[in-house]
């Protein structure tokens, strides 16, 4: 294996850790190690590459959108749904992703809850936006996984 096809295969490995740690790009990742081997070996075959590149894109939409859209389908306010996000990402450097989950919930109950009134109200956001991050990681999870298992496949066929 020379270096090239090693580097691609590390920003591959790097796309499925990122899928469970906050911060670090996962579909991005492994759109970066599918087009580096693409690039340096001319595989795999077209369509393959293109299944690869929509998969890798979808998780990278998941990574950015997923949770988001939980928040806003169990009712919080774009408002809430950014600040959650934000106090998420801040609280990443004191729990990692335990400090990121717990964040986004505790700032989504709070948020929906004074914007409510309704304690019911903002259980059920946080609920759903939790809901919603742990979703993400896990089809963030399978998608990166799947590309990485395609692409160990064309490397060893």
């Amino acid at each position: 294996m020379d270096a090239l096809v090693l580097v691609a295969f590390l920003l591959l490995a790097l796309g499925m850790v990122g899928s469970v740690v906050p911060l670090l790009p996962s579909g991005l990742s492994s759109l970066a190690g599918v087009l580096l081997y693409w690039w340096h070996t001319g595989d795999p075959n077209p369509l393959v590459l293109a299944v690869l590149v929509v998969l890798s894109l979808a998780a990278f939409l998941v990574d950015w959108f997923g949770g988001a859209l939980a928040a806003n389908a169990g009712g919080a306010s774009t408002r809430t749904t950014l600040i959650a996000a934000l106090v998420g990402l801040l609280l990443v450097p004191l729990g990692g992703p335990i400090g990121i989950v717990l964040g986004i919930a505790a700032t989504v109950f709070v948020l929906e809850y004074v914007r409510h009134g309704n304690e019911r109200e903002g259980l059920k956001s946080a609920l759903y936006a939790t809901a919603g991050v742990l979703a993400s990681a896990a089809i963030q999870l399978l998608l990166t996984g799947i590309v990485f298992a395609v692409m160990l496949a064309v490397y060893f066929l």
